[in-house]
């Protein structure tokens, strides 16, 4: 994710510094850039090289205009990063946040800058999904919002607002949507590839509701899914065991080369 957003905002002609504290992660990232723009110029145009040379890798939080975090979905990681790069980015920087279930009016209370941190929740992948959820904290000013809705328009994305609840509005119905899948599954209604054919054909949807879980990670949806049981307190929102049980087995998904499928 973090490396599909360095990629959309350099394209749109601005400078991004890149970081991630684990080894070679950056290097991957843009490696994988690289494949993802040379397959959009094939299509459409551009010279990869010349988006790439805008991405900087650099050791650590730096000043900027604007900070967008992708880290894994931790309340106290994104809290200590937020409260660094308060210290970091100059006090007119806006701190967005690309959490997909976490509260950004927490994030927004660590910082000395509450009326200028906001939720910016790219979708995957994010080169090609046009979807931005723009989420305010209760603190965020409407000069924050509206530059930040200015910014994903200019990214060539679609801005869609939402209120700063647990699981904003995708995830508040998409997770639920996976679990019951996932419910499906376990209970031996039917097989996986069966279970994502009737939502693809059935729904129109892309992609079924396990291989999506797949893709997002299911480490990812299980965390998603405790935000949401936390934080609505409905127990229809607690994670399906058997998603538990994949994540404690390391069956990630994708991103581990085995989830509800293989790869």
């Amino acid at each position: 994710m973090g490396g599909g957003i360095a990629q959309v905002v350099a394209a749109s002609g601005r400078r991004v510094s890149l970081h991630d504290p684990l080894p070679g992660a950056v290097e991957r990232g843009i490696d994988a850039m690289r494949r993802s723009l040379v397959r959009l110029a094939e299509k459409a145009g551009g010279n990869p090289e010349e988006t790439l040379a805008r991405i900087t890798p650099v050791d650590d939080l730096i000043p900027a205009d604007l900070l967008i975090e992708a880290i894994t979905e931790d309340a106290p990681a994104k809290e200590d990063l937020f409260r660094r790069a308060d210290a970091a980015l100059p006090g007119e920087a806006i701190l967005a946040s690309n959490t997909s279930s976490i509260p950004i009016t927490s994030l927004a209370a660590v910082t000395s800058r509450p009326d200028r941190v906001i939720g910016m929740h790219f979708f995957n992948p994010v080169p090609v999904s046009k979807l931005v959820e723009v989420i305010r904290a209760v603190q965020t000013s409407d000069a924050t919002a509206a530059a930040v809705i200015e910014l994903v328009r200019e990214l060539g994305k679609a801005p869609a607002e939402a209120r700063d609840f647990p699981g904003f509005v995708s995830n508040r119905i998409l997770m639920p949507f996976i679990n019951e899948a996932a419910y499906a599954l376990m209970e031996d209604i039917a097989e996986a590839e069966a279970i994502d054919t009737i939502a693809k054909l059935g729904f129109a949807h892309p992609l079924g509701p396990l291989a999506l879980a797949d893709l997002i990670g299911l480490d990812t949806c299980v965390a998603i899914m405790e935000v949401l049981h936390r934080g609505l307190g409905d127990p229809k929102y607690a994670p399906c065991p058997l998603l538990r049980q994949y994540v404690q087995a390391g069956r990630l998904g994708r991103k581990s080369g085995r989830g509800f499928y293989e790869y």
